[in-house]
């Protein structure tokens, strides 16, 4: 499968999205709204916030308001394929719903390093010819049995040793000819996810 960056880079220069942008322009118009920013210091953080690129850029303007974690996006996430497949890796924020598309070229959404609080998250996948791939940490568990295996199958090497406080995955769906795996890492994205943590 192509498409993986070789390294996760740091968090703060990860690019950030439209609904994070968004996330933060409310909680400043919540904040005014409260009385603890004046129209200035509202308008400037506005104006930093819509061209905020990075988490960088876009931390430090809620950073001195309660409630300094960002919210997930309260959308759903669609993750395509396509032709050369598709990998969610490193640090990336989680909503809610995600829905997997393998196409022709696979996806796989590795969540052994993201800081995720929900209490579970919702995954529809299609396996479609590329299938799909899903990596959780050791401490998350995730619940297969809405999942149609399809031609590809199903292999759900999960175990059931689930942490208090840690999502739980429900996926449904179908494998249809790619098949889809739900696992936990593997000996070389351990080792790769040690190296990562050392720096």
């Amino acid at each position: 499968m192509t498409g993986e960056l070789p390294e996760p880079v740091n968090r703060n220069e990860l690019r950030v999205s439209h609904a994070e942008r968004e996330a933060v322009v409310e909680r400043l118009s919540k904040a005014a709204a409260e009385g603890r920013l004046d129209l200035a210091e509202l308008d400037a953080r506005l104006d930093r916030a819509l061209t905020a690129r990075t988490y960088a850029d876009l931390s430090p303007l809620t950073a001195d308001l309660p409630s300094e974690v960002l919210p997930a996006p309260k959308q759903s996430l669609v993750v395509k394929g396509g032709l050369s497949g598709a990998t969610r890796d490193g640090y990336w924020q989680v909503p809610a719903k995600i829905v997997a598309y393998g196409g022709t070229g696979g996806v796989k959404l590795d969540f052994t390093q993201v800081d995720c609080h929900l209490p579970e998250i919702e995954l529809e996948v299609h396996g479609d010819t590329g299938g799909v791939t899903v990596v959780i940490p050791d401490s998350w568990v995730a619940e297969t049995s809405e999942v149609e295996p399809g031609l590809g199958g199903l292999k759900d090497k999960v175990t059931p040793a689930r942490l208090p406080g840690t999502p739980l995955i429900r996926v449904s769906g179908n494998g249809g000819l790619g098949g889809v795996v739900v696992r936990h890492p593997s000996n070389w994205e351990r080792r790769k996810l040690r190296r990562s943590q050392q720096r």
